[in-house]
């Protein structure tokens, strides 16, 4: 269930994005709307376990991927809808 999430509680400081050094609070920004942009879309009965590793996985990934910046809001949209789409947790390997 998603209301069992606090999404809140995932999202980045600019502390978290050191890596971007003078851009953290633009870098900030853009992945905390990637992980608004998945709780929004998820279903309300959306197992907690899956939209956790989901968060987790937008962590992973993006935190400091180059690219993070580069993208715009509606394509961001579209990742996001397309992780939902084929998220299956069995198939996803730790990193």
């Amino acid at each position: 269930m998603k209301n069992m999430v606090d999404i809140q509680v995932a999202l980045a400081t600019i502390e978290d994005m050191e890596f971007w050094e003078d851009r953290a609070e633009e870098a900030t920004d853009r992945l905390n709307i990637l992980l608004h942009l998945l709780y929004d879309q998820a279903d309300e009965d959306i197992n907690s376990t899956s939209l956790e590793n989901m968060i987790q996985f937008i962590w992973e990934n993006w935190r400091e991927d180059s690219h993070l910046l580069d993208i715009d809001e509606d394509d961001l949209y579209d990742w996001v809808d397309q992780l939902l789409a084929t998220w299956d947790d069995e198939q996803q390997e730790p990193l």
